[in-house]
């Protein structure tokens, strides 16, 4: 079964001669970058898990007690539709705007709505954990808010994405900067529009 939302609609081997924006379909959301291999790794680990319960729920039905297995049957349902949730966790990007999706929420903001889009070097969450280290990360600055509250941080080079892998981080993020400056309006957004 192929899992669209596993690879990049870009492969970044060639990258000299290519254009920053090589999509046909850009209304099309995609993320402009590979999973990292610690969410691929703990998302694997959480299917292996989902499997283990799915072959208990089959030896609880022989057992002739179904409410169990129907309960461990939900059980491994949840843990997959979380896995699978969290390998769709990230930011993608459109000619419509640009999408941050978590764990439980999604958030869309068309490009009218978005100032810049910059790396800076500031102190980041290790793997989403309250330990802060200085790191780099791609921050999004918004029209519509005040000034304390308009930067919103996309992504790091700590997080379960990037850990250990910088040249990727920098690529994404430069790609993320290029669909923003090829699709931020000059002008300032007007909600009434």
């Amino acid at each position: 079964m192929p899992l669209p939302f596993l690879t990049a609609d870009r492969t970044f081997d060639d990258v000299a001669g290519d254009a920053a924006l090589p999509f046909e379909n850009r209304d099309h959301w995609r993320r402009p970058y590979r999973p990292g291999p610690w969410r691929v790794g703990t998302a694997a680990l959480l299917l292996l898990l989902a499997s283990f319960v799915l072959f208990a729920a089959v030896v609880i039905a022989f057992a002739d007690s179904l409410a169990g297995a129907a309960i461990c049957a939900g059980l491994a349902a949840l843990v997959i539709v979380s896995a699978l949730r969290m390998l769709r966790m990230g930011i993608w990007v459109s000619a419509h705007g640009l999408r941050k999706v978590r764990f439980l929420r999604t958030q869309t903001l068309p490009w009218g709505r978005i100032s810049a889009v910059r790396t800076a070097q500031q102190p980041v969450r290790w793997l989403g954990l309250p330990r802060t280290v200085q790191g780099q990360a791609l921050v999004l600055v918004r029209r519509d808010q005040q000034a304390a509250e308009a930067r919103q941080l996309l992504l790091t080079d700590r997080n379960a994405d990037f850990l250990a892998r910088h040249e990727a981080f920098n690529r994404a993020a430069d790609s993320i900067e290029v669909w923003a400056d090829e699709y931020r309006p000059a002008t300032e957004y007007s909600p009434t529009a």
